[in-house]
């Protein structure tokens, strides 16, 4: 096989889609697409038609430097134009709840509050399908999405799971809070310790980035700033970590 074939089926693999005739026929095929990334600074009509009608569609459009492209395209021909197939589609809200409802339990949801690496995402989806959770919640921007790394990092979780994305994390906490959902956000400086908090409501538990935590909004939006124990060195847990102990002590609660 030669390494140009080779390069397309990887790139394929991945979820990837590249190139300008590629991403268009995608688009107009009606393929779910996750994200598209655009050439910054390119005022080439052929790539300003395929981000008008991205945004049409409802895809989130990013602008990317060639730089960011070149390092992730993997067939060295993404012409100015990278697209991210998402492996399903995305639920909303509603459906998250009404899963909840048709269990007849009280609803237990995972935000994630701008994880952006892939496998991060997708051990927190494998985690919070594991604990029975309801369903997940992504912002549209700053975060991952539903690509193949996530599916695969998830080990098929996001077949089972719904996982929605919405334009405003904090927006999202409030309306919650008016359907009766206690908030509980994970915090290094959080007043309330792990096992004081009590899990056993409707509860949405939100999950902070990699580096910096929770974003301000959100963690103004959260009812409690849970704090985990740690007896180490270190000062905090990685995410995906992070949210598996927080959901398993919910679980151990609820039963």
């Amino acid at each position: 096989m030669d390494s140009e074939k080779k390069d397309l089926l990887t790139a394929e693999a991945d979820g990837m889609i590249e190139g300008r005739n590629a991403v268009i026929e995608a688009l107009r095929a009606g393929e779910t697409i996750d994200k598209i990334y655009i050439a910054r600074g390119e005022t080439d009509k052929t790539l300003g038609h395929i981000a008008s009608k991205a945004r049409a569609a409802g895809v989130v459009v990013v602008e990317a430097d060639r730089r960011k492209l070149d390092g992730m395209s993997r067939t060295h021909a993404h012409q100015g134009v990278i697209a991210l197939a998402a492996v399903r589609e995305y639920a909303t809200v509603e459906d998250i709840l009404a899963v909840a409802e048709k269990r007849g339990e009280k609803p237990l949801i995972v935000i994630c509050d701008e994880i952006s690496d892939p496998h991060n995402l997708g051990a927190i989806i494998r985690t919070a399908e594991c604990a029975g959770v309801h369903g997940v919640v992504i912002p549209k921007r700053r975060s991952a999405g539903l690509t193949a790394i996530v599916a695969k990092t998830s080990a098929g979780a996001v077949a089972h799971l719904p996982v929605a994305r919405v334009p405003n994390i904090p927006s999202l906490l409030k309306d919650l809070k008016k359907q009766g959902l206690w908030i509980f956000g994970t915090a290094s400086d959080g007043t309330t310790g792990l096992y004081d908090a009590d899990l056993r409501g409707p509860a949405a538990i939100v999950i902070g980035s990699e580096g910096e935590g929770m974003t301000r909004l959100a963690a103004e939006n959260c009812d409690f700033l849970v704090s985990i124990p740690l007896r180490g060195k270190l000062s905090s847990l990685n995410a995906s970590a992070a949210a598996a102990v927080l959901l398993y002590e919910a679980v151990r609660q609820r039963n």
